[in-house]
């Protein structure tokens, strides 16, 4: 397999685990077990962008890309809209703040969308 291939292929699960940080509440509300791999991923999502730190994704998709020869992004529909959305130029502390707040927020309100519909559940008798 060539290393520009793996390095899509890491660019594919970044974007999957920043989908699951952020979304992943929305699925807990309908499957709750699913909160034992959230909750570690989200706080680590929020962690990174608190701290200020490079999840280690990135590291990893730049070293395949430079196995294989290529010197930057080229210019394409993947890489102009997907990628800058996973590395945006205009990062910021304070943008990775925001991105971090954001992260917690929208999942305590998934999570206690999640608590209220576990709570409303019918009793079973046994």
């Amino acid at each position: 397999m060539s290393y520009l291939l793996l390095s899509w292929l890491v660019v594919a699960a970044h974007a999957a685990f920043i989908l699951f940080v952020t979304l992943g509440g929305a699925v807990v509300s309908v499957r709750p077990r699913l909160a034992l791999a959230h909750v570690p991923a989200a706080l680590w999502g929020a962690y990174v962008e608190f701290s200020g730190r490079v999840c280690p994704l990135t590291p990893l998709e730049n070293r395949l890309r430079a196995l294989a020869g290529a010197a930057g992004y080229p210019e394409g529909f993947l890489e102009h809209y997907v990628l800058s959305l996973i590395y945006p130029a205009t990062l910021t502390v304070e943008t990775q703040y925001v991105l971090g707040a954001f992260v917690l927020v929208v999942n305590v309100l998934w999570y206690g969308r999640a608590w209220r519909a576990i709570r409303s559940r019918p009793r079973r008798a046994g």
